[in-house]
């Protein structure tokens, strides 16, 4: 009798799947430990689970984005590792069009500091408040050579970056090289010169690229060789190339790539977006400076 009624109650204390109450069960997910029924068990490398683990976690305790492969950075790979620099291409194209089409436009779209120059008051600029030059002077171009130069550049050494840091880290080194290019041009250059093109953002890929190279340990003479040469054109009177642009974006991209790339795992995100924030924040506070001392 004290037998058969000790089998009783342990038959009642088996649990029942948290899914389905009527059905008792003794296996549990190794993850949440909650009763399981073979209905709802999935294998895995240990044990089984519940589907609610596994729909949330992919069976790894981390969440889903956990698992997908990432670049060196830590960016997401994308099925089009290209695709941010074909649409930097399109647009930079688009507007030498448009100005193709209207040159009016272009004295819309430079950066220009101040003007007219003293001792006139200006009545357009960057010191007049228009700080969208800094911007749209990243993506104006007037000769064919000029803009050939510059989107070659830019799709030899964009593509391979945007593989390699991801789609956000990739946008983020070329727009913040180009600002610094723009803010040191701004700062340095006469207010009343007018300064155009993408190549401060293409000096910053170029210095994030060396820094890629040297972070794999590829052979570096090529791209300083490359370098030296772009260089060497930068500074040559003859060219009239704005050098400010050219070193405000190199400096910045080798900042900003060496964060993305260099980066350790553990507080990757915080080192990434606050170095960005902080080059960013020397873009704003240079402008402001210049500004002030034009007005």
């Amino acid at each position: 009798m004290d037998q058969a009624a000790s089998s009783s109650q342990g038959a009642q204390s088996v649990p029942g799947c948290y899914r389905h109450p009527n059905r008792e069960t003794g296996i549990r997910c190794t993850r949440c430990e909650r009763p399981i029924c073979p209905e709802c068990m999935v294998s895995a490398s240990v044990g089984f689970q519940c589907p609610d683990c596994v729909r949330n976690g992919s069976g790894t305790g981390q969440p889903p984005t956990a698992t997908q492969p990432r670049t060196l950075a830590g960016g997401t790979i994308a099925a089009d590792p290209r695709l941010f620099t074909k649409i930097l291409v399109g647009i930079n194209l688009a507007v030498f069009i448009a100005v193709q089409v209207s040159p009016s436009l272009l004295n819309d779209l430079v950066l220009v500091g101040a003007w007219p120059p003293a001792p006139f008051a200006p009545t357009m600029g960057v010191a007049d408040g228009e700080w969208y030059r800094l911007v749209t002077s990243m993506f104006t171009h007037q000769e064919y050579w000029h803009i050939g130069f510059n989107m070659l550049s830019l799709w030899w050494l964009g593509g391979p970056l945007e593989a390699a840091l991801g789609r956000a880290r990739y946008l983020a080194v070329y727009f913040i090289s180009g600002l610094a290019g723009s803010a040191l041009a701004y700062l340095l250059a006469s207010p009343s010169t007018a300064t155009l093109g993408a190549s401060g953002a293409i000096f910053g890929l170029f210095g994030a690229t060396a820094v890629l190279v040297r972070r794999r340990n590829y052979d570096m003479r090529p791209i300083i060789a490359l370098l030296v040469i772009n260089l060497i054109f930068t500074f040559n009177p003859g060219f009239n190339i704005s050098w400010q642009a050219h070193i405000g974006g190199l400096v910045a991209g080798v900042i900003t790539g060496y964060a993305m790339i260099n980066t350790p795992r553990e507080r990757r995100a915080l080192v990434q977006y606050g170095t960005c924030a902080l080059v960013l924040a020397v873009i704003v506070i240079m402008t402001v400076l210049r500004s002030a001392q034009l007005t």
